[in-house]
């Protein structure tokens, strides 16, 4: 395996306004707090780009309806002015309009972190959000396949074209590892092993873990080598920008990287093109809607979980922080929880023999002779 990608968690102080870009002077507003909180999200706390775009988003909506509610611009706004009564209205607002609890929940956690931000940077003197209650979340079941589906759908892939080719090696990987969609296009050549069968990826908050993968991957992925290199050598004369932080990352090394699974311009594969791959595929053998590449990470735990396997180690395996969210995937049906208890119980396969069958059931008629009157005891 090639050695470890170099971490990228900023280790020094905590970073301040001034190293933030805002200049020797503090903050003046609130779009310099939150620019000054979206490069701690970023810096500190190592926070991918897409994640802290979400909590921009989120917070700058908090803050336009501050600004609105006051007649003002956002720029006029103080810090001060973030109450309680403002919370509580906005959450009040996206509930009128209907928005999915899991959306407040979100917004709400975003607009949470940033007043904590201001809070332990003496910008407020109280945290406004204490008192908010998140709404309680709806416990959805994942979307996922059976293994008769995930085999249906890899074999309906055809592998005589470069692109086919692609597509089988992405979709076996995808399920073989579990991985999720931006640690499936951020793989390159240098972090899979084709002789051990593991592949080195870059998950959540740049944690790195390393997941094995199955022989028929390996089979799919040497088939589409070949159909890399002839599409690269077709693109070589107009080369497109290697797109994703790990190109930004190996610039930084000195070279370019060398993406395992690229489109047609020689380019990373992005994560809506496989999306929208994945769709097509699924289109011409079910009638499925909403299966997304994340289907195929859900169908990886579903069938761990299903063959026995420990849910402790399905967490290492899909690199989650907690128990509970591996938790989610315990959605195992009735007949499929008799089944277990049968194969495990030790006295699941025991036949009722007349000295184990339990008592009797008393008639609930009184005891009475073949003329119907009550008999003597």
């Amino acid at each position: 395996m090639p050695t470890s990608r170099p971490a990228l968690r900023s280790h020094g102080r905590r970073r301040t306004s001034r190293d933030a870009g805002l200049g020797d002077e503090a903050p003046s507003h609130l779009r310099d707090h939150l620019r000054a909180f979206l490069d701690y999200l970023s810096l500190n706390l190592n926070l991918s780009p897409h994640t802290v775009r979400a909590y921009d988003a989120d917070v700058s909506q908090y803050l336009s309806w501050v600004a609105s509610t006051q007649g003002t611009r956002l720029s006029a706004v103080a810090p001060q002015t973030l109450d309680a009564d403002s919370v509580r209205g906005w959450l009040a607002g996206l509930n009128r309009v209907g928005q999915a609890r899991a959306s407040v929940a979100r917004k709400l956690s975003a607009v949470r972190a940033f007043m904590r931000y201001l809070r332990r940077e003496t910008v407020v003197a109280a945290d406004p959000t204490q008192a908010a209650v998140a709404p309680r979340l709806d416990r959805t079941i994942p979307v996922h396949l059976s293994e008769t589906e995930m085999a249906t759908l890899l074999d309906s892939i055809d592998t005589a074209t470069p692109a086919g080719a692609r597509d089988r090696a992405l979709f076996e990987l995808c399920y073989a590892s579990g991985l999720r969609l931006s640690e499936l296009v951020g793989i390159d050549l240098d972090d899979i092993d084709l002789g051990a069968r593991l592949v080195r990826v870059l998950g959540k908050g740049g944690k790195e873990r390393v997941v094995p993968f199955n022989q028929s991957t390996v089979q799919a992925i040497r088939a589409w080598l070949p159909g890399r290199t002839s599409l690269l050598t077709t693109a070589r004369s107009r080369p497109a920008p290697v797109r994703g932080t790990t190109a930004r990352e190996s610039r930084r090394r000195g070279r370019l990287p060398e993406p395992l699974f690229i489109n047609q311009r020689g380019g990373r594969l992005t994560g809506r093109s496989v999306d929208r791959l994945l769709r097509v595929y699924v289109a011409r053998v079910s009638t499925r809607m909403g299966v997304s590449p994340h289907a195929l990470r859900h169908s990886f735990a579903t069938h761990l979980l299903q063959r026995g396997a420990d849910l402790r180690g399905i967490q290492e395996l899909l690199g989650h922080a907690r128990l509970s969210t591996t938790e989610r995937y315990t959605h195992l049906n009735t007949a499929e929880l008799q089944a277990v208890y049968r194969q495990a119980h030790p006295r699941a396969r025991l036949s009722a023999s007349p000295d184990q069958a339990g008592p009797r059931t008393r008639s609930s008629a009184s005891p009475t002779d073949p003329a119907g009157r009550p008999r003597s005891t």
